[in-house]
């Protein structure tokens, strides 16, 4: 396994250098949010000669270096890839310089490439290599958690992601986008994501995933929003459709929709990954595709390829936008959540020790998130924190005494000093809370006309409403204002109570 290590570190250093050799010249698509973010692509139309030979020498160079796989003798082994990838070099820079040269093909071959050395020794796992040289001298705010798994390195470390932050276009701007216009919701799922940690991330430790990838999907679904709901009807902090909820055991249990309870999802979420991982050969790219687009379409792409890619022309094209800014969105945000300091990104320090407190007098969500006010420097308060932690209470419905309420471990001494019964901070709560707005009544409502109905007799019923009114508001004619039955009327009513 020894020569292996050593093949590894050749072609993976190889690799990078490549990349960032051949892609520096590659422009980067501009976008201007994040629902329009596309890798820049190239042209649809046929290939002219020289892109033609540039394909056929990369696929020949790609020939030849699974046969260096076969070869006998660790030595010939290491010649035949190393000039295998000597030709991928020169030909990635003839395509970056070239019109009409799509880059895609190279960056799957790339992936593919990594696929042959999805292995690792006890030496590996125990001190790898893209781990010992990112976090040596940093002081990060991020706690290294990554299970030393099999899986976990190859995902994060050995596997696509370091070489594909290097050639891929998309994920370097999908970082760029993080660091800027989406900073602040990228801050905000830190935050989120530490009170939620303790509930979530045991689920991804047990199946071998890296947290890493539980942040990355958290960040781009729902900035850690526990009740998040999107248009489509996906729900919860990862974003469940209903379908895939239910079939991965997510339902509607005394009227509380399970995907709304953080430790339960996630546990659905890392059973999703686990399960795609499998069927896509570890290919983490195309399982996140599956997680947005339905792994049934992207399984009919990939057409039980083992080797397939995203990044390929066939499988990247036929992705919806979305989708393509998906995946790219994911991997940036787990890659910043592993190197902040790479990117002059500074995480805040939370304690997000988990921690409950009895209720000592009745209060709602609401009422609490008032009186703890901003105690322990939650600029924002903690009614999300509140409602992340409690997803089954309602914010404005009030708690009998002797309820217990989930809070960091660090505001159970200030519940106990602010939040008291009869003290100032609970009283202003309660105030506040059963303050009740002005009731204002529609300016007009709608009435549909039945049989007998007269526009006098509509206007008799409606107290507010004149037969003059109603006719102008309806543009009836004078002198007969006719209405039939069926027809709907606007009636103008009084403004407020």
């Amino acid at each position: 396994m020894a020569h292996r290590s050593v093949l590894f570190s050749i072609l993976s250093a190889s690799i990078f250098s490549v990349i960032v050799a051949g892609c520096a010249s590659v422009p980067l698509s501009t976008h201007q949010d994040s629902s329009t973010t596309t890798q820049a692509v190239a042209t649809n139309s046929a290939p002219t000669a020289p892109v033609t030979a540039i394909y056929a020498d990369l696929t020949r160079a790609m020939t030849a270096y699974q046969f260096g796989n076969k070869a006998s003798g660790h030595d010939a082994m290491l010649t035949i890839q190393q000039q295998a990838l000597l030709q991928i070099k020169s030909d990635t820079k003839r395509c970056a310089a070239l019109a009409g040269c799509n880059m895609l093909r190279f960056t799957s071959a790339y992936e593919q490439l990594l696929d042959a050395t999805r292995y690792i020794d006890t030496t590996t796992v125990q001190n790898p290599p893209e781990i010992a040289q990112s976090t040596e001298g940093e002081e990060s705010p991020v706690l290294w958690v990554l299970p030393q798994t099999e899986r976990s390195v190859i995902l994060l470390s050995h596997g696509i992601l370091p070489q594909l932050i290097a050639s891929n276009a998309a994920i370097r701007a999908a970082i760029e986008e993080w660091l800027t216009s989406m900073r602040p919701q990228l801050i905000n799922t830190w935050v989120n994501y530490q009170y939620l940690r303790a509930q979530m991330e045991p689920a991804y430790k047990k199946t071998g995933l890296p947290e890493a990838l539980l942040f990355g999907i958290m960040a781009k679904e729902s900035a850690g929003k526990v009740h998040a709901v999107s248009r489509s009807g996906a729900a919860g902090p990862l974003q469940f459709m209903p379908a895939t909820a239910a079939r991965f055991g997510l339902r509607i249990v005394n009227g509380f929709d399970q995907r709304f309870d953080p430790k339960l999802e996630a546990q659905a979420n890392a059973a999703f990954i686990d399960e795609q991982l499998k069927t896509f050969n570890n290919n983490l790219a195309l399982t996140l595709a599956a997680y947005n687009s339905g792994e049934g379409f992207v399984n009919r792409l990939v057409r039980g390829q083992t080797n397939a890619s995203l990044w390929e022309p066939r499988i990247y094209d036929a992705l919806s936008a979305q989708t393509r800014e998906y995946v790219p969105m994911v991997l940036a945000a787990a890659w910043l959540f592993l190197h902040p300091q790479r990117y002059n990104l500074e995480f805040p320090k939370i304690d997000g020790t988990p921690g409950l407190i009895t209720l000592n007098s009745p209060a709602s969500l609401s009422e609490l998130s008032i009186c703890l006010g901003q105690a322990g420097q939650m600029r924002d308060g903690w009614f999300r924190t509140l409602r992340n932690l409690n997803p089954r209470l309602k914010p404005q419905k009030t708690q009998p005494a002797g309820t217990r309420i989930a809070m960091p471990s660090i505001l159970k001494s200030v519940y106990a000093k602010q939040c008291k019964p009869g003290g100032n901070w609970l009283g202003l709560a309660r105030v506040l809370h059963a303050a009740a707005p002005p009731v204002f009544r529609p300016l007009h409502i709608y009435y549909q006309v039945r049989q007998g109905d007269t526009l006098y007799g509509i206007a008799r019923h409606f107290r507010c409403a004149q037969a003059h009114g109603i006719a102008r508001m309806n543009g009836l004619r004078p002198p007969h204002y006719i209405i039939h039955p069926g027809m709907r009327l606007r009636i103008p009513t009084c403004q407020r109570s």
